[in-house]
């Protein structure tokens, strides 16, 4: 049988017809992959589950386990598709579960990130992603074998032949955005024409795979299955906090005060003084023009940090950012980093553009962050993680506006944060793609209360990502 994909409706219906019996006795459990932050897991069980097996492989799903199956796209719908996957199984009499943070990510709409082709519809970005995860399919499976590929200076070509009908293409992009950019009737003319415009850097055979592209692969691999019976699991040694690691914005806030001290230990050209208490430091750049002010017994969900840049050291303030007391070591630390370069003594501030909220959410769109809007509120926030950031687009078309436009909290209740950053409305890019590179890429040590917090909300501790991820897609 060939192999098919949740692009093939009906599938399911024509799987039905094998089984002579009215009531089909099998369960599908549908679950978010444990590790794949996309991918679907189904449970089979029953006395006919081999139906189900059989009806889920011929839709796409394949088998990691006996009883296990895992849908992994490259191009993130995967949700879609088990959904879709369910309306069928369900309609030819296989009960089907869908857990609740399936559910949950099944009913979320999403756009992608920096998408190129924005004057399509949801459903016509759906399309061209699915067209996509077609080509990559027949590449996988061999239907379609790739004669050379090469980099055209902004994505990946490649030109190959499909063995079914001889007829040869030229792909053109990557991951979800490949397409079919020219057909040619024979190897040997697609090829010459590949050549022509290729030459000086072509590669024969397929690509080396994206990491979109490895991460299916590897969660294909992985059953991650979900806990169907009543055996108890041999308990498990607890990892030493000592080496385990969380995301940067998980992290044990350390101590401050040590962190400021190492600052400006590392960087004479800031000055350190203080005012008439003994609570307050102020540290001031030798041009005047950017000031820390770090009060030191703060609550720690109270303001404890207050940058401020100006035009002239006597000037008003360009912009300011605030940090509360119990913001992440590894937080804090990129964000006096970041201060110490020429990327912030030489930003002038300019009001947000649509480039700049480009700017200052890549990081955050190469790791796959959600992105959703509330009213005048933008927010990005991860697939897993209590953490989020916001942008009120209101105040960001005021340029007199001087109260907080961006906003970087993390925890449950937005009400109550586990800890804040607030950024001032001409705040620039740079300063703050530092810090959401942070929340992107970095990872430190645990805090021991947030860490039993999501250990019990089942929240599976991310693994060390590439800094140069392709952009995955942003729920909205």
């Amino acid at each position: 049988m060939p192999a098919a994909g949740p692009d093939r409706p009906g599938r399911l219906q024509k799987e039905s017809r094998l089984v002579n019996t009215p009531i089909i006795n099998a369960h599908v459990r549908l679950d978010t992959h444990p590790t794949h932050p996309s991918a679907v897991t189904a449970t089979v069980t029953g006395h006919h589950a081999h139906v189900a097996f059989v009806a889920l492989e011929a839709d796409g799903w394949e088998a990691v386990a006996a009883d296990t199956l895992v849908l992994a796209r490259i191009d993130r719908e995967e949700p879609y598709w088990a959904n879709q996957t369910a309306q069928q199984l369900e309609d030819v009499g296989i009960t089907t579960e869908i857990s609740s943070g399936l559910r949950e990510a099944i009913d979320e709409e999403w756009t992608w990130a920096n998408y190129p082709m924005p004057w399509c519809t949801r459903a016509e970005i759906r399309n061209v992603s699915n067209q996509a995860q077609k080509i990559y399919d027949d590449i996988r499976h061999g239907r379609l074998l790739i004669h050379a590929h090469a980099h055209d200076g902004h994505t990946t070509v490649a030109v190959g032949t499909h063995r079914d009908t001889g007829k040869s293409v030229y792909l053109h992009g990557e991951n979800h955005l490949r397409q079919i950019a020219e057909t040619f009737d024979s190897p040997a003319q697609a090829l010459t024409a590949f050549e022509r415009l290729h030459g000086d850097n072509m590669h024969p055979g397929p690509a080396p795979l994206t990491d979109t592209e490895r991460q299916a692969a590897q969660a294909r691999t992985s059953p991650g299955t979900p806990d169907t019976g009543p055996e108890t699991p041999k308990p498990q040694p607890e990892p030493s906090p000592q080496r385990e690691v969380v995301p940067a914005y998980a992290a044990s806030p350390g101590d401050h005060d040590a962190i400021f001290e190492e600052f400006l230990a590392a960087h004479d050209d800031w000055e350190k003084w203080r005012t008439w208490s003994d609570d307050t430091t102020h540290a001031i750049h030798e041009s005047q023009t950017l000031r820390i002010e770090h009060l030191h017994e703060a609550d720690p969900q109270a303001t404890s940090w207050t940058i401020a840049a100006y035009e002239t050291p006597v000037s008003e303030r360009m912009w300011h950012l605030t940090a509360t007391g119990a913001t992440p070591a590894p937080i804090l630390k990129a964000l006096l980093t970041v201060l110490a370069s020429d990327d912030a003594l030489e930003a002038d501030g300019a009001l947000i553009r649509e480039k700049t909220v480009t700017e200052v959410t890549r990081p955050l769109a190469d790791v796959g962050w959600q992105h959703t809007h509330q009213g005048s509120y933008l927010h990005w926030k991860p697939h897993e993680g209590d953490v989020r950031l916001t942008l009120d687009a209101l105040a960001a078309q005021s340029p007199n506006d001087t109260s907080t436009t961006w906003r970087i909290w993390a925890g449950r209740d937005v009400d109550r944060p586990e800890w804040t950053i607030h950024a001032s409305n001409n705040t620039p890019a740079t300063v703050l793609s530092h810090l959401t590179g942070e929340l992107a890429h970095g990872f430190g040590m645990p805090q021991p209360r947030l860490q039993q917090k999501r250990a019990t909300l089942g929240t599976p501790t991310p693994p060390p990502r590439s800094p140069h991820q392709p952009p995955t897609p942003r729920r909205r």
